[in-house]
């Protein structure tokens, strides 16, 4: 498979601890790429390296053979790239609907409350005052409206409902961008889909295990 994006041999620190030692990270274009590990382990850290905000202390990331280690983060959204972190993912003063227009490079937010119905009696309302659930639905819809060729999601079903949960998945699935997710374990049924599912378990820091789905152990 071709290889979107990765890290080469990232190491980021924070003050004196370093949180990635040396990472090997490949995204292929055409896969579903999740990062599991416990908290601490270094997943959301290799998403904030892939998008850049946060800087690599030694090591690269290369987008399609490019070396963009120094681009700033709004330089490499402006290539495609798409970053949905766990916290602060939506403009709480602002409404669904402002929130949508946002994302939508034409205004046209249709696709993103089809794929999440119950947004649509939410458009009026400030983001800041949805329930957890509802403002995950909200900022994964980013990457549903954005023409990205690189999304990344932090959890991105953190506080859904197990179907809500379900239909994020199959509708990051459908995407056509090379997607990362960082959960803390394996979502289920995820290989279900058809698309190429890869698994990287992060474990303080280093890469414990990379396969497919089926390969990974259960702890």
């Amino acid at each position: 498979m071709t290889v979107e994006i990765e890290l080469r041999a990232a190491r980021v620190r924070y003050g004196p601890l370093e949180a990635l030692h040396g990472v090997n990270l490949p995204v292929p274009a055409a896969a579903l790429t999740v990062l599991i590990g416990r908290n601490g382990s270094g997943r959301t850290t290799a998403l904030r390296a892939l998008a850049g905000t946060v800087p690599l202390s030694a090591g690269r990331v290369v987008w399609r053979g490019t070396d963009v280690s120094g681009l700033h983060p709004h330089e490499r959204a402006r290539r495609g790239l798409c970053f949905v972190p766990d916290l602060r993912a939506v403009y709480d003063t602002l409404s669904v609907a402002e929130n949508l227009e946002l994302a939508a490079p034409d205004g046209d937010f249709a696709r993103a409350v089809d794929g999440y119905p119950a947004l649509r009696p939410l458009l009026a309302h400030r983001a800041g005052t949805l329930s957890g659930g509802e403002q995950r639905m909200l900022a994964v819809s980013r990457a549903l409206l954005m023409p990205a060729r690189v999304v990344l999601l932090d959890e991105p079903a953190q506080g859904m409902s197990p179907p809500v949960a379900a239909r994020t998945y199959e509708l990051l699935r459908a995407l056509d961008a090379a997607v990362v997710v960082a959960e803390q374990r394996l979502p289920p049924g995820i290989g279900d889909g058809g698309r190429p599912v890869l698994v990287h378990e992060l474990r303080r820091g280093t890469l414990a295990f990379s396969g497919e789905p089926a390969e990974l152990t259960p702890r």
